[in-house]
């Protein structure tokens, strides 16, 4: 469990290294206060672990800067990031942006929707990175209340997880077979390893960085942390299917990347979905592609900024 890390000894085993904070928040002005307020008293006012803590708003249309502000995160528009770049929508794109405008050796993104956020997430995230310098990449694992009605169910809420995900990791990528959260939105990761993988942009980055570290690095320098209880705002169905489309097309996308695969096509990009209205269905149709970005070290702006060697 989470609280089985020390914040105190893993303060005197930080040292010099510097780490960041991101959350990255598209319309999480309900949640993303109380988040922001629980790291920074709790982790660099009280207990200097954190350096510095940053929330990426990504074109949010309520009052989630302002909010996050006001607790006291650092706030960049993904847009003002990078700007000759452009700005592609999509959870991945805040990702990618944040290792611009970060200094941290180590970086821990934390998902801005959590409900009874505690600051241990924080800690055990960073828990063995700071512990075991043979650790390069830390995913969080919990359990999902589903709110189904007046219930909370203790043990559901990972659909995409169980019926996309894990099942195209055990057939393709059976090392990952072990990852109990494949799609956790809560991981830390040093620096020298963020900057060089490209990041995949939409729901299909978590899964996307998963299998591009493994490859590249080895399931050795991976960990695993055990948070808990983790509750946050559930998706309809709707939004679920295009999660989970986004997800099979990031999958794709590594099989031919690292030469799985061959496609004579290109994969459909655009899923058609159907919602009841009066006494017939009538369907709706959602772009789902998933764009790439370059590792962040191959990037002018970056390079000039920070100069580290490759892990």
């Amino acid at each position: 469990m989470s609280d089985q890390w020390c914040r105190k000894r893993l303060v005197e085993a930080k040292g010099r290294t510097r780490v960041s904070v991101v959350l990255p928040a598209r319309n999480e002005a309900p949640t993303v206060g109380a988040i922001a307020t629980a790291l920074r008293r709790e982790l660099m006012e009280d207990l200097p672990l954190i350096d510095e803590l940053v929330v990426i708003d990504s074109q949010s249309t309520d009052a989630t800067a302002e909010v996050a502000a006001r607790a006291g995160a650092r706030v960049v528009s993904q847009g003002d990031a990078l700007p000759r770049m452009g700005d592609v929508p999509g959870k991945g794109e805040a990702l990618w942006k944040s290792l611009l405008v970060t200094d941290g050796d180590i970086v821990a993104f934390i998902d801005a929707d959590l409900r009874r956020f505690d600051a241990q997430f924080a800690v055990a995230l960073l828990g063995p990175l700071l512990s075991n310098r043979d650790v390069g990449f830390v995913k969080a694992f919990y359990d999902r209340p589903l709110a189904a009605g007046t219930t909370l169910m203790p043990a559901g809420g990972g659909r995409v997880t169980e019926l996309v995900a894990r099942p195209l990791l055990n057939e393709h990528w059976p090392v990952l077979a072990g990852i109990i959260q494949p799609l956790a939105g809560e991981y830390a990761a040093r620096r020298q390893l963020l900057e060089q993988l490209p990041f995949v942009s939409g729901y299909g980055v978590e899964i996307a960085m998963l299998i591009d570290v493994v490859e590249r690095w080895g399931l050795a320098a991976m960990a695993q942390v055990d948070l808990g209880c983790r509750e946050h705002r559930n998706s309809d169905d709707a939004a679920l299917g295009q999660m989970a489309a986004q997800v099979q097309l990031a999958v794709l996308s590594r099989l031919r990347s690292h030469d799985k695969a061959v496609f004579t096509s290109k994969p459909g990009d655009m899923l058609t979905q159907f919602e009841r209205q009066g006494e017939t269905f009538v369907p709706r149709t959602t772009y789902v592609g998933v764009t790439e970005r370059p590792p962040m070290a191959q990037i002018a702006e970056y390079r000039r900024r920070v100069t580290r060697e490759p892990v």
